[in-house]
């Protein structure tokens, strides 16, 4: 699983690293943590707003740093 954080590396962009790592390993998941700082590389996503996290490419969410169990729903789904 590629779990990507789309943003500048702002303090939220971090906290939403730290959670979704909590969250996948929790789970038990293989993962691969992405961070796409580049804002074209953002943009390219449809993403206008960040923090957001996208799973093996599809964005699950934008704008806000969820709860660890939020972030277990979306690595499940």
């Amino acid at each position: 699983m590629k779990i990507q954080i789309l943003g500048p590396g702002c303090p939220n962009c971090e906290k939403l690293a730290e959670l979704t790592t909590t969250a996948a390993t929790e789970l038990g998941l293989s993962f691969e943590l992405e961070k796409i700082t580049d804002l074209n590389a953002i943009i390219s996503f449809g993403v206008f707003s960040t923090p957001a996290l996208a799973v093996d490419g599809v964005v699950k969410f934008v704008g806000n740093v969820p709860s660890v169990e939020e972030l277990k729903s979306y690595l499940k789904s």
